[in-house]
């Protein structure tokens, strides 16, 4: 991973973790929407605003993924929101990993997710939980070798179009705080 570095992102990133936000969920997901949804989700959930916000809040971390001076992913991880009755306010969620394209691979995404995930155990002392779209099966692999479990589904609201996703669940790894 010579060719990239991970930082904690803050508030001044704002406007690159939007436009990251914007590029990355385009570029997995744009295909299965019509794009009025897709425009609609993209102007609420990655405004610029809004990711400040995100930024600004203690309870959350940020991390980009930074190659050459240019953001190319990120992870974001903060206070579990899933829709499951087993979650807590101690639990941890990782809500966001992406890594643009042409930078996934060669071990990027795991590091991240690690950094994340690290965090995660570090700061809350319930069991941290994952959102994944179902048919990301990549993904659903990935988590599932890092000792997360499906525990349940909900439905993730994309403008008009609503896409099946699953919960996964993991208990913490690391001692007790």
């Amino acid at each position: 991973m010579s060719d990239a570095v991970i930082r904690r992102a803050g508030v001044a990133d704002a406007e690159t973790l939007s436009a990251l936000s914007l590029a990355t969920f385009s570029a997995a997901f744009a295909h299965l929407y019509p794009p009025s949804d897709l425009a609609a989700f993209v102007a609420d959930a990655y405004a610029v605003d809004r990711s400040r916000a995100q930024l600004a809040d203690p309870a959350n971390a940020t991390w980009l993924v930074e190659a050459d001076g240019a953001a190319v992913g990120y992870a974001m991880a903060g206070a579990c929101g899933l829709p499951h009755a087993d979650v807590t306010p101690a639990c941890g969620e990782l809500k966001r990993i992406y890594l643009l394209p042409d930078w996934q691979g060669g071990g990027r995404g795991s590091r991240l997710l690690r950094t994340a995930l690290d965090w995660l155990e570090a700061t809350k002392t319930g069991a941290l939980w994952i959102g994944v779209w179902s048919q990301n099966l990549g993904a659903q692999r990935l988590y599932e070798r890092m000792g997360f479990d499906k525990v349940g589904e909900y439905r993730f609201k994309v403008g008009e179009s609503l896409d099946h996703e699953f919960i996964l669940r993991r208990e913490r790894t690391m001692g007790a705080r």
